[in-house]
């Protein structure tokens, strides 16, 4: 492949495959959220560990969406690893990748000059992360998962949006012998905490720059391949934690560079409240299951490790609790049959 991605992509219509006409399709879509994935692996843990008798959560949907963080969580579930494996990988192993801030004085010091230099270099080495996905991941490829896949980045050299896909439709051969570290480093390359990350002649930036909460590409890409009544289409959608993005007086007095400087995360919430709208329009706010950490006076940062592995585990308790009942009749009802794979 020499050229853009787009170049090599059908235009024209897919031709849908069938699906039983009285069976549901499900979807699992999880967002981007750094170590907050601690949340929907603890609370897909406690799906396994209540409902399941330990099963892996991935045997009861037929398709599974996930950015940056969630997309590694999708791709571990994809390739049989529960939610109790990755839940762990994030308590236990998180720290390596987000280290923990030193509170000595000459700690303060350093944490302070490392602010400075985040203002010009990214901020995490992406070596641990790469380390960890290898053992985690190993050397499979897109096509070994037993789940079908949509897993978005961002191609920055020709500046295109890129979603992986296992290749559960005639049409999907572009993706099939990728590796599964390639496609978790290409989504999870948060700007400002990692740096981009190469693969060949490509450039990719996380995927939350434009899908941090992937629930419409899992629709799309179903009612696109598949012969399902959009209301036979069931979804749990995981957050890691919405943060509203207001506009107080300093923007609108001044308004520069500064003041904005954060507006990605204005993009990103925005973006969520989008699709979920559009996902609730399109196969009913009944078929749409959203659960995400409620608001918090001070929220979680990203790379927070310290502050996740200790609250989160609890609010995905709680969320839990809340919601079994609607878990138990409408998504954990039925395992999703082994799916097909072409060439």
């Amino acid at each position: 492949m020499t050229e853009c991605r787009s170049h090599y992509v059908s235009k024209e219509r897919r031709q849908r495959l069938d699906w039983p006409i009285d069976k549901d399709f499900t979807i699992l879509s999880i967002d981007g959220g750094g170590i907050k994935g601690i949340f929907p692996a603890a609370l897909l843990a406690q799906v396994e560990q209540q409902l399941l008798k330990g099963q892996s959560v991935a045997k009861y949907f037929d398709l599974i969406t996930g950015t940056s963080t969630g997309g590694i969580i999708a791709l571990g579930l994809a390739n049989n690893l529960t939610s109790t494996d990755m839940l762990s990988m994030y308590m236990e192993r998180g720290q390596e990748i987000f280290p923990a801030k030193s509170d000595s004085w000459l700690g303060w010091i350093k944490n302070k000059k490392a602010s400075v230099f985040n203002n010009f270099l990214y901020r995490y080495n992406h070596e641990p992360l790469n380390t960890l996905l290898n053992e985690v991941l190993g050397y499979r490829i897109l096509r070994d998962s037993h789940s079908r896949l949509c897993i978005p980045s961002f191609e920055g050299k020709f500046s295109e949006v890129y979603i992986f896909k296992t290749p559960h439709h005639p049409d999907y051969h572009l993706d099939a012998a990728e590796k599964l570290t390639t496609v978790a480093r290409a989504t999870s390359a948060a700007p400002t905490f990692f740096q981009p990350f190469k693969a060949g002649q490509f450039t990719f930036v996380d995927g939350g720059v434009w899908a941090n909460n992937p629930v419409m590409l899992g629709i799309v890409d179903t009612l696109a391949c598949f012969n399902v009544p959009p209301e036979r289409i069931r979804v749990l959608s995981i957050g890691c934690g919405d943060s509203p993005y207001y506009v107080h007086d300093e923007k609108h007095m001044s308004g520069g560079k500064w003041q904005w400087r954060e507006v990605i995360f204005a993009a990103m919430h925005l973006q969520s409240q989008n699709v979920l709208g559009q996902a609730e329009l399109l196969i009913g706010p009944e078929n749409l299951l959203r659960i995400s950490p409620p608001l918090q006076d001070v929220p979680i940062k990203l790379d927070d490790w310290q502050r996740a592995r200790i609250e989160l585990p609890a609010v995905a308790e709680k969320q839990y609790q809340d919601r079994i009942e609607y878990l138990q009749q409408n998504i954990f009802k039925t395992q999703a049959e082994r799916p097909i794979f072409y060439r």
